[in-house]
This record gives C-alpha cells, structure tokens and sequence, in this order.
C-alpha cells in the first residue's frame, strides 16, 4: 500500500463507519485502516462482547433485558493499543481481549445487543468515544445507527461460505475444536438474528459503499477504501 500518511491534513477528522455481516472483515480491515491513517480504532462490536462476557460471569440471562441495561448503563469499556498496535479491550478495569471472542460469548452476544437499553446505553458511549473526529469505526448498526452522518460508509460484505471459512480459521487460532458446517450454521443463525431483530437491525445505509471481500486480501480492502477516502475528501 502506498504511504497514505503523506497528506493526512485530507482526511483529518473525519469519521468512517464501517458495517456488516459477521465474518465479514470488518474488525481486521477497520484496524488495519485506522492505523494507516493514525485514526482512533472504535470496535463497537467489542464493546457488546465485553457486556456479554461479564453478564455471563455474573450469570446474568441473555434474555433479561432489564438486568443487561442496568449493567450496561454502570460498567465502562475501555480500549488501549500496545506498541504493536494491538487493540486491549476492558470492561470496569478488567482484560477481557481474549475471553470475548470465546465461542460461548459468539453464542450469546447477538441476543445481549438486540435489548434497546443495552443498546441505548451503548451508543452514548460510543458517539462520545469519537467525539474527537479522526475515527474509523465498525459494527452491524454503525452507518444507521451510531454514526448516520459518518463522512464515509462502508458496508463490508463477503458470501457466507468464505465468512465461515475465515471464522473457522479464527476458531483454530483459539484452539477451538468445530467445523466448516457448524460455523456456517451459525453465521446463517446470526445473518438471521442481527437482520431481523426489532431494535437496530443489520441493515445497508442506502448511501453506503459496498465492498464485497469475498475474494480481496485485507490490504486489498484498506487501499480500495483509502482510494475511496481521496475521491471524496479532496
């Protein structure tokens, strides 16, 4: 890729949201993306898992949308890079980098985040996260939702098949034990979920970008989006 730092005074505060399926790419292009351009990276997505991850320590049901608003509205998640740019989640002081991508926590997160108190709380602190501009963010209601005046939107998507196949891959560097057919059952499960759950469903902004990953590396994605940035931000 080329050195996109060279003018950053272009692209300096914008916000670009980022949205889609699970499996997409939207976590590794997003990160990748941010820190080619010195941007904030703000993984929304995250921040549910994180609340999934601690309503499950706490044996908190997935159900109860009560209960998960209240935890939501008082716990704090917080982000930190490490000098190999790395992303550290927290959630009230507490690492949880690792345990929120557990299969346990896939499982559940889905319904956690379709509770609208859950999501209300969420959002606030998701809009004050970026308030400072000069943010990529991503997530499944991003550009509809969180950022609908985002500078840039873009809405990642890939076939389930090949969504499946980079899940699986995710899953094997967890040391997790599944298959090919069981991811794809879930990711058809959460396409389902995210599309047709009634608060802030997963849906295309009609002046969102498509950009379908099925068959492009993620430095393929972060220069077809960076190209997109200087035909828009001259």
């Amino acid at each position: 890729m080329g050195d996109v730092k060279l003018n950053l005074s272009t692209f300096k505060g914008k916000t670009i949201a980022i949205d889609g399926p699970a499996g997409a790419g939207k976590s590794t292009t997003a990160k990748a993306l941010a820190s080619k351009l010195g941007y904030l990276y703000l993984d929304t997505g995250a921040m549910y898992r994180a609340l999934t991850w601690l309503a499950l320590e706490k044996e908190v049901d997935p159900g109860d949308g009560v209960a998960l608003t209240a935890l939501a509205e008082r716990v704090s998640v917080d982000f930190e890079s490490d000098a190999e740019q790395s992303q550290r989640v927290f959630i009230s002081g507490t690492e949880v980098t690792e345990a929120i991508r557990s299969p346990e926590v896939t499982r559940h997160v889905s319904e956690v985040s379709a509770h609208p108190g859950v999501r209300k709380a969420m959002v606030a602190r998701q809009k004050k996260l970026a308030q400072r501009g000069s943010v990529v963010a991503e997530g499944r209601d991003t550009t509809t939702v969180v950022f609908p005046r985002a500078d840039l939107k873009i809405y990642l998507d890939a076939s389930v098949e090949e969504r499946s196949r980079r899940r699986l891959l995710d899953m094997a560097r967890q040391g997790v034990s599944t298959t090919l057919e069981e991811q794809q059952a879930d990711i058809i499960r959460r396409d389902n979920y995210d599309s047709n759950r009634e608060h802030s469903p997963l849906t295309r902004a009609r002046d969102a970008v498509v950009v379908n990953t099925t068959d492009l590396t993620i430095e393929q994605q972060v220069d077809h989006i960076i190209a997109l940035m200087r035909s828009i931000f001259k």
